[in-house]
């Protein structure tokens, strides 16, 4: 199967915490172990295999002055040349935002010449430094110079911190963004859903836990639960590696639900959230495991790039 490429730029201000936020996401960092990260030297690449046959060409991009001002003169057509994704990191607490945004429009101008309908994630970073009661004006007021900027581009704006869940959440819009063919993804884990008898069905990438789809069939109060789920299995599954443990399946059943979060296939966990006490746990173990196979097969078809086919589980 042909992989899927797709060019990823990470800008934004020398300290805004782009690379901090990259070694959380793909490199298993924990937030406090951050600290001993050092500046990005002019334009670091990786290339990320996510859900099999999808390759993020993630371009993180030095932040000091001399590097910017390269970026827009010298490398303006290599570093803009088609780009699917900019995520512009803004450091909510900069003595110079007035530069901040200087940048930024020279990076949405010079994304208009190279590159053919790219979408643009601006996260308004570090938040956790301003005072709660004022958070959202201070956001707010931060959206709205951005989108002076951005025009008619496909403009998405986030509060993000990371030291909570907001931080995956940001980062699970950005690849969702990036699948090709989701709705074929979502229908089928739709039929999975409703042939369980669950409340909910959750799709994560295995490696970095972000989530990538779901299925809800009853109102939940919380609208912010995935993202707490991905930090929260993603910090167990580093302590289970620091204890030299590898972490498979989790179960948590009391008297109002029984969730289950399994290996589903090999990019991805399931999680089963099921309140009918007539759905026994080892029923739904039963359906993930016969699931599995399709699954497998219609991901790879989904994140290659061709139609799907056949009748949903």
């Amino acid at each position: 199967m042909q992989n899927q490429w797709k060019k990823v730029l990470l800008m934004g201000k020398s300290n805004a915490g782009k690379t901090s936020m990259r070694s959380i996401i793909f490199a298993n960092y924990i937030a406090r172990e951050t600290t001993r990260l050092g500046y990005t030297q002019d334009v670091e690449h990786s290339h990320v295999r996510f859900l099999g046959n999808l390759v993020l060409n993630l371009w993180d991009c030095g932040g000091q002055e001399a590097y910017m001002e390269s970026y827009f003169e010298s490398q303006r057509d290599h570093i803009f040349r088609n780009v699917a994704v900019l995520i512009y990191v803004f450091d909510i607490e900069s003595q110079q935002m007035a530069k901040d945004m200087q940048y930024f429009t020279l990076c949405i101008d010079a994304l208009k010449t190279n590159s053919e309908n790219p979408k643009v994630f601006c996260l308004v970073h570090k938040m956790d430094l301003v005072p709660e009661e004022t958070r959202d004006q201070v956001f707010e007021k931060q959206e709205a110079l951005i989108r002076g900027v951005v025009g008619s581009l496909d403009t998405t704006c986030f509060q993000t911190s990371i030291w909570d869940e907001t931080l995956y959440r940001a980062w699970s819009q950005i690849v969702y963004s990036l699948i090709p063919n989701v709705a074929a993804l979502e229908n089928h884990l739709a039929s999975f859903c409703q042939g369980c008898g669950a409340d909910e069905v959750v799709l994560f990438e295995r490696a970095t836990f972000l989530v990538i789809s779901h299925s809800t069939q009853k109102a939940f109060r919380d609208v912010h639960r995935f993202e707490k789920i991905s930090n929260i299995i993603k910090q167990f599954k580093l302590s289970c590696s620091k204890s030299q443990a590898q972490f498979n399946r989790m179960q948590i059943k009391n008297s109002k639900f029984t969730a289950i979060i399994d290996a589903f296939t090999p990019t991805t966990c399931i999680m089963v959230i099921c309140s009918d006490p007539a759905a026994l746990p080892a029923m739904t173990l039963v359906n993930i495991n016969n699931a599995r196979s399709y699954f497998e097969k219609h991901i790879s078809m989904d994140i290659g790039g061709e139609a799907s086919s056949g009748k949903a589980v």
